[in-house]
């Protein structure tokens, strides 16, 4: 199964040629703590169309997720997902304790005042797939 997830990737990958036109604001990723091997990114995504994030990645991590988080019951419970779906105009924003890039197998400390640079693809109603090249600002969470 782990075989077919890396194949579809690489065929979406191949794929993601074209520039995206989402506009990205407040993006940063968080410094994390020496020896810590995972880190989170986060961004207000804002598309003109409906479209959806279905891949990220950065040279900085092993792998890059989409995941969200929620409260049930008092507990915080994280998921992952395939993809985070946007609707045209409306501001999708990536923060603490919501939606979130969680980066796993991090090749180096996250520190504050570096940067890291992301590929992120989005899919449009008609499948074609673009992608955007950005850099964050690591920064200590306040």
């Amino acid at each position: 199964m782990k075989i077919l997830k890396y194949l579809f990737l690489a065929s979406l990958l191949a794929a993601c040629a074209a520039k995206a036109d989402v506009t990205i604001t407040d993006a940063w990723v968080r410094a994390n703590a020496p020896g810590q091997k995972v880190g989170a990114a986060y961004m207000t995504l804002t598309s003109p169309q409906d479209s959806t994030l279905v891949f990220a990645e950065t040279t900085t991590a092993g792998t890059v997720e989409i995941h969200s988080m929620s409260m049930d019951d008092g507990v915080m419970k994280m998921r992952m997902l395939e993809e985070l779906p946007l609707k045209a105009g409306k501001p999708e924003k990536l923060a603490p304790g919501g939606f979130h890039l969680m980066l796993f197998d991090l090749k180096k400390p996250l520190i504050a005042g570096e940067k890291v640079t992301f590929r992120l693809c989005f899919k449009d109603k008609a499948n074609k797939i673009t992608d955007q090249t950005i850099t964050l600002p690591i920064k200590e969470a306040n």
